[in-house]
Formats: C-alpha cells, sequence, structure tokens
C-alpha cells in the first residue's frame, strides 16, 4: 500500500467512525484544494456527514464558483450560511468596509462577524465537526491532531487531513479527478475572503497569501481559537 493509499484509508475511518460515533456531524468547507478532497470522500463514500460553506460577503467569484462545479459533479448542495446584516452594517458604519487593514483587532472582529458567529449557527445541533486543516500549513498547525475537543462550540472537532502533505492533496485531486477553485492555478495555494487573500511567490510558506501584512502567529481568523488560544486537547470519545 502505497503512503497515500494509507492516508486515504485512514482518512476513510475516520470518516465511518464520525458518521456512525458522532452523529449528527458536519464539514465546514472552504471549497479550497483540502476541502475538496474531504468532499469527495465524503460524498462518494456515503458517509452521512453534511458539508456547509461559510459565505462571507466578501468570498472570490471562483470560490462562489465551486457552489456550482460540486452540484454539477456530485448532485450535492452545499449548505450556506452567511453574517448577520445588521452586524456587517455596523461595522462598516462605524469603521469602514476595508478597517481589517488597520489592525489584528479590526480584523478578527471582521472575521467574528463573517465567519466566526455563522460558524456557531452552523454548528448548532450537531455533535461533531469536521474541517480540513493539516499541520502542514501553517506554524498555528503544527500540533494539529486528528481528533479534538472544541470547547467553545461543547463538541468534538476532527481534523482528517492533519497528516497529510500538500504533495499528497494535490495527488488525490489529480488522480480522482476532482473539481477545484480555478485561483489554484494563479498561485493561491490558501483562499480566504478576497481582499485578505493574495497569490504568494515561489518558496513561500502555503498560507503566507493569507493576511499578508500580519506576523505568522496571528494568521487565524477565530474558527479554531478558543479564548486566543488554539484548540488542541485530545478528545475521548464517548
Amino acid at each position: 500500500m502505497s503512503d497515500l493509499s494509507k492516508l486515504i484509508a485512514d482518512t476513510r475511518a475516520t470518516l465511518s467512525r464520525i458518521a456512525s460515533d458522532f452523529s449528527p456531524a458536519v464539514f465546514a468547507s472552504s471549497l479550497a484544494a483540502e476541502d475538496m478532497v474531504l468532499t469527495d470522500l465524503i460524498l462518494k463514500g456515503g458517509y452521512d456527514i453534511g458539508i456547509f460553506s461559510l459565505e462571507t460577503g466578501r468570498l472570490h467569484k471562483e470560490t462562489l464558483d465551486m457552489l456550482d462545479k460540486v452540484k454539477a459533479h456530485y448532485g450535492y448542495d452545499i449548505a450556506l450560511f452567511k453574517p448577520q446584516a445588521e452586524a456587517v452594517e455596523a461595522y462598516v458604519a462605524q469603521h469602514g468596509l476595508n478597517a481589517f487593514y488597520d489592525s489584528i483587532e479590526m480584523r478578527k472582529e471582521c472575521c467574528r462577524i463573517r465567519k466566526v458567529e455563522p460558524l456557531g449557527r452552523a454548528l448548532s445541533g450537531n455533535k461533531a465537526w469536521v474541517t480540513g486543516q493539516r499541520r502542514a500549513q501553517a506554524a498555528t498547525r503544527s500540533s494539529l491532531m486528528v481528533e479534538e475537543d472544541d470547547p467553545a462550540h461543547f463538541m468534538t472537532k476532527f481534523n482528517p487531513l492533519a497528516d497529510w502533505s500538500e504533495e499528497d492533496v494535490w495527488n488525490y485531486i489529480r488522480e480522482n479527478k476532482v473539481p477545484y477553485n480555478a485561483l489554484h492555478d494563479q498561485g493561491y495555494p490558501s483562499i480566504g475572503c478576497e481582499p485578505c487573500t493574495r497569490a504568494i511567490q515561489p518558496g513561500e510558506d502555503v498560507r503566507a497569501g493569507r493576511w499578508w501584512w500580519e506576523n505568522p502567529e496571528s494568521k487565524e481568523c477565530g474558527l479554531h481559537v478558543v479564548d486566543g488560544k488554539l484548540i488542541r486537547i485530545k478528545s475521548v470519545a464517548a
């Protein structure tokens, strides 16, 4: 068995356990490469895990196009969760449309409104959630585990691709003809909101294009943080 074959088998086993032991469970997809690997595995495997995405209102057209690509390829409609219009309007009125460039605090508040709060609604009523995070993505994710406690949402969180490398992700996509975001062919290995994401230069870290004006240690939007600390508590299966 090749290394990729073993990774796939291990990931399928994790997804199967999530569906059987942690139902109801949902997968939070950013519609980027890693998450398309999980989408392919979940939908082709028939695992009872719902898929949703956070439509922040500032996404690239190419990212939104992925919704139609998933529908055409798999016959599946990804559920969308959007920020509360009143909160967005209040932020823009008080600070300006692009105030997230002004400070880390303003950027994190924008992320809270557009991503963290909608995530809470998306996860409500579920026992576990799944992400496409990998250890190799960033310094902030180097200690990532496949299974973790998420005390912020009172549930278990799974990162089935924690052990996968960038090469593993793309080998899977090519071998299985998985649809992917067109921005990946334009120098965007990591994709978030349009004003907070840029293409990277050869040799740069894969997440160098995310919030490029900040230090690597602060480059998280808050989806995986509790009280300023990344969630890294090993879960005890129920």
